[in-house]
C-alpha cells in the first residue's frame, strides 16, 4: 500500500472518535514513511482543492505541501492574531504582498511536512462554533482526494512576449531614478521589470515549479495555487527571516554579477564582485538599513563577512546578520523588514512611492515574501525570481538597485540575467 495511502486511512480513523459540539481546534498526525518514489508537488497538483502551498527551504531539509484552508487571513497581522489565542502547535502557509500589510495565508486541513529525514501528514480541525462539524467536513474533505498524477512536461508555443516597461522605458525610468537620486530625495531605489510570456496553451504551475526545483539550486522554491488557472511561484536564493523563539536571522543580499558553468570563470565573477565598489555599497546600504530599523526590538546584533552566493545564471553578494529579538513578534518582523532596501530602496518610504508612482505595472506578491508562522517559530523568503501564471499566460519578474552612477544598458542586462532562471524553463533558445 502506498504511504500516502495508508496516511489518510489512519487520519480518518482519527475522525471516528466522538468530537465535541464546541470551538476549538485539534490536531490529528501520522507518519509517513520516506520509503517510496512519493513526490508532494505532484500529490499535491493533482488535487482539485486550493489553495494549494508548496515550499522547499534553500538548504533542502524542509519540504511541505499544504492543501485546503480551514481558515484564511488576509494579512500577517490578522494570521499572527489567531495563534496568540493559545495555538502553539499551529502553522499558517502562504503570501505577504510586496505592501505587506496585505497578504493570502492559510491554516491548511492538510499538510505534508518533511523535516530532515522524517515526514508526517497532518490533518487540521478548527471551528469556532462546533469541531464535531468541522470532523464531518475534514472527513468529506479526505474522502475526495485524488491520487498522485506525474507532472506533465514544461512546454508550449509562444506566441507573445512583452515587457513593462519596454527597453526605451526602462531608460526613462532609470535617468528619473539617477536624477531623483542626485537630487538627495533618493539614496537608491530597486526598479523592476515585467514580462509577459503569452503562450498557445495554458501553463502547468506545478510542471513550472518542478522544473525550476531541478535546476535552480541553493534557492527556497515556494507555490501557492489560488485556482486551477491560477499561481504564483519561484526559486530565490534570499531569506527575509527566519525566527526559533527570539533568535532571529536575516541577511543583505545585494550586488550581482553572472554566474559561468566554467568554475575558473565562476570564480573570476565573484572576485570581482567582493571588490567592486558599486556593489558594495549597495549591499552596505540595506545592511545599515536592516540593523537601523530592528535596533529598537533586538538586544544583540551581529553582521557576518561577506560571502558570493552562486546560482545557475548569476552571483549575489550576500551579508547575513544575527539578532537577538527582545520579545517574538512576527507582525513586528515583517513591518521592519519587508520591504528591505534590497527590493525598494532608501529612505524606504520615499523609495516605495517612487516605485508606486513610476513603475507601469503593479507588484502584487512580488518582491513581497513566502513561507510559514507559527509561535515556535517563523520563517519567510523573498518573493524574487518568480512568476505570476494565470491561464496561458507568464509574467515574469526581476529588479535591480539604481543608485548613483547606475547604468540603464548595464542594470537591463543584470534584470535580463535574473530573469533568465524562469524564462530558460519555458523556452528553448
Amino acid at each position: 500500500m502506498h504511504s500516502i495511502t495508508a496516511a489518510l486511512e489512519n487520519l480518518l480513523g482519527f475522525l471516528s472518535d466522538d468530537m465535541p459540539e464546541a470551538p476549538g481546534s485539534r490536531i490529528f498526525d501520522t507518519s509517513f514513511p520516506l520509503n517510496d518514489a512519493f513526490d508532494p508537488l505532484s500529490w499535491l497538483c493533482s488535487q482539485t482543492q486550493f489553495p494549494q502551498f508548496y515550499w522547499q527551504h534553500r538548504n533542502g531539509h524542509e519540504e511541505v505541501a499544504a492543501l485546503g484552508a480551514v481558515r484564511q487571513f488576509t494579512s500577517l497581522t490578522q494570521a499572527n492574531a489567531f495563534l496568540l489565542q493559545d495555538q502553539p502547535t499551529l502553522r499558517i502557509w502562504g503570501l505577504n504582498a510586496f505592501e505587506p500589510e496585505n497578504g493570502q495565508l492559510f491554516l491548511p486541513r492538510l499538510e505534508w511536512r518533511r523535516d530532515a529525514g522524517k515526514a508526517t501528514l497532518r490533518l487540521t480541525l478548527s471551528s469556532d462554533v462546533s469541531l464535531q462539524e468541522d470532523a464531518r467536513q475534514a472527513s468529506k474533505f479526505l474522502t475526495t482526494l485524488l491520487p498522485s498524477r506525474t507532472l506533465p512536461t514544461l512546454s508550449g508555443e509562444l506566441k507573445g512576449e512583452r515587457h513593462f516597461p519596454d527597453h526605451a522605458g526602462w531608460v526613462g525610468l532609470i535617468d528619473a531614478a539617477t536624477d531623483t537620486i542626485a537630487s538627495g530625495a533618493l539614496d537608491k531605489v530597486v526598479l523592476a521589470r515585467a514580462t509577459d510570456l503569452r503562450f498557445a496553451t495554458p501553463l502547468h504551475a506545478g510542471a513550472m515549479m518542478a522544473a525550476s526545483r531541478r535546476v535552480n539550486l541553493n534557492c527556497y522554491h515556494f507555490l501557492m495555487a489560488f485556482g486551477a488557472q491560477s499561481a504564483f511561484l519561484g526559486s530565490t536564493p534570499e531569506r527575509l527571516w527566519r525566527r526559533q523563539g527570539t533568535q532571529l536571522k536575516t541577511e543583505a543580499l545585494a550586488g550581482t554579477v553572472a554566474s559561468h558553468p566554467d568554475e575558473k570563470q565562476a570564480r573570476h565573477f565573484a572576485d570581482w564582485l567582493m571588490h567592486d565598489d558599486k556593489n558594495q555599497r549597495e549591499n552596505l546600504l540595506v545592511v545599515e538599513d536592516i540593523c537601523q530599523r530592528l535596533q529598537q526590538d533586538v538586544n544583540a546584533l551581529e553582521v557576518l563577512p561577506p560571502q558570493v552566493i552562486r546560482l545557475r545564471k548569476v552571483q549575489h553578494l550576500r551579508r547575513c546578520i544575527l539578532a537577538e529579538l527582545k520579545k517574538p513578534d512576527d507582525t513586528r518582523c515583517l513591518s521592519q523588514l519587508q520591504p528591505t532596501a534590497a527590493v525598494a530602496g532608501l529612505p524606504r518610504e520615499q523609495a516605495r512611492r517612487f516605485i508606486e508612482n513610476h513603475e507601469p505595472f503593479v507588484r502584487e506578491w512580488y518582491a513581497g515574501s513566502a513561507g510559514y508562522l507559527s509561535l515556535a517559530q517563523s520563517e519567510f523568503c523573498v518573493a524574487l525570481r518568480s512568476a505570476k501564471v494565470t491561464g496561458e499566460v507568464a509574467r515574469l519578474y526581476a529588479g535591480a538597485g539604481i543608485v548613483r552612477g547606475s547604468d540603464p544598458e548595464q542594470e537591463w542586462q543584470e534584470i535580463t540575467q535574473k530573469a533568465a532562471g524562469l524564462r530558460s524553463l519555458l523556452l528553448s533558445e
